[in-house]
């Protein structure tokens, strides 16, 4: 009873500003508002952009309730797009806390990182937060310079196929699928019957090439040695200590150290502005705002299921992810 009274105000709310004011109210900041700079710290006329990049990298838009927010590529590659055209901002730092995603969508970013780099001179720095795995590390790779915090998990270079697999429960209550099909392996993969031992090879190839050429970015980037890559390349994850000792990262340090380290760096005023993009401002902004904007704003869930709902919101396919990170944000 009391949950409803609760409740029920605010509901009665929302019902009279749809009452008023018609069906287009915004009551949350979702993917229409456009990005705003706010100033983090500093003063100087130089400014250095952090971007974060935080949870499953994806490139489709998240629906929630009441209101859409752009995918991480979608709010990441926006973002640099207006760093690129703001001559000020001297550099961007990603803020990155991560598991990883799927293949294309950790490729695109890759590529449109790599590719504002290149464009536009400006350096780019990465540094890691909780977990940078996978496809967060995959991202990170044409960095000008890589810090981990000291308790930052990193490494898991290799990929990972998804698929569910129904077969046995279809099998218990009686229900079964019928397929016509114009290859013999138009339907692998599917759940709905165990793979043939072809179709496995098939499959491992695929998840083969994917993983070598994860570890071939590495090799090419990070200039690592035989011995070394060998050791990255079972996709096993390390310590920020083991990650130095093996090359994955620059140095460990803590946010305002990898800010000092860019400033020395791109040779950037030491009271540079440390500026970030949000589509809504917050009382006591700093550099330790996690949260990116598709995860920022609106209701939180009625029932939050933790790293459940981040395996159901997986689809079949292929991931450079940690899956054991999965939901630990």
């Amino acid at each position: 009873m009391n949950l409803l009274k609760l409740i029920l105000p605010t509901l009665l709310l929302m019902m009279g500003l749809f009452g008023c004011v018609g069906a287009n109210v915004t009551l949350f900041t979702d993917a229409s508002d456009p990005l705003m700079e706010v100033t983090l710290e500093g003063s100087a006329d130089d400014k250095i952009l952090v971007v974060p990049v935080v949870g499953v990298i994806n490139d489709r838009p998240d629906d929630k309730f009441m209101r859409t927010m752009p995918s991480p590529v979608q709010e990441v590659v926006s973002q640099l797009r207006l760093a690129e055209e703001d001559k000020n901002i001297k550099a961007v730092i990603f803020k990155i806390d991560s598991p990883g995603g799927t293949t294309t969508a950790s490729d695109i970013l890759y590529h449109e990182i790599a590719a504002f780099k290149e464009r536009s001179g400006k350096k780019v720095v990465v540094c890691m937060m909780n977990v940078v795995a996978s496809g967060g590390y995959y991202i990170s790779l044409p960095a000008d310079l890589i810090v981990a915090h000291p308790t930052t998990v990193t490494g898991s270079v290799g990929v990972i196929l998804v698929t569910p697999q129904i077969s046995e429960v279809m099998e218990k209550i009686g229900v079964d699928m019928r397929v016509h099909k114009s290859g013999e392996n138009k339907d692998m993969g599917s759940p709905f019957r165990d793979p043939t031992a072809e179709e496995e090879r098939i499959l491992q190839q695929v998840a083969d090439s994917l993983g070598q050429r994860f570890v071939q970015l590495v090799k090419e980037h990070r200039k690592l040695g035989e011995k070394r890559l060998a050791l990255v390349a079972d996709a096993r994850v390390f310590l920020a200590e083991d990650a130095l000792d093996v090359g994955l990262v620059d140095k460990i340090g803590y946010l305002p150290d990898a800010i000092e380290e860019t400033k020395t760096m791109g040779s950037i005023d030491a009271d540079a502005r440390i500026v970030a993009y949000r589509r809504t401002q917050y009382p006591d902004d700093n550099i330790y705002y996690t949260l990116n904007s598709s995860a920022a704003n609106g209701p939180k869930p009625l029932m939050d299921m933790g790293p459940i709902a981040d395996w159901l919101s997986l689809r079949a396919g292929f991931y450079y992810i940690w899956p054991n990170a999965l939901g630990a944000r």
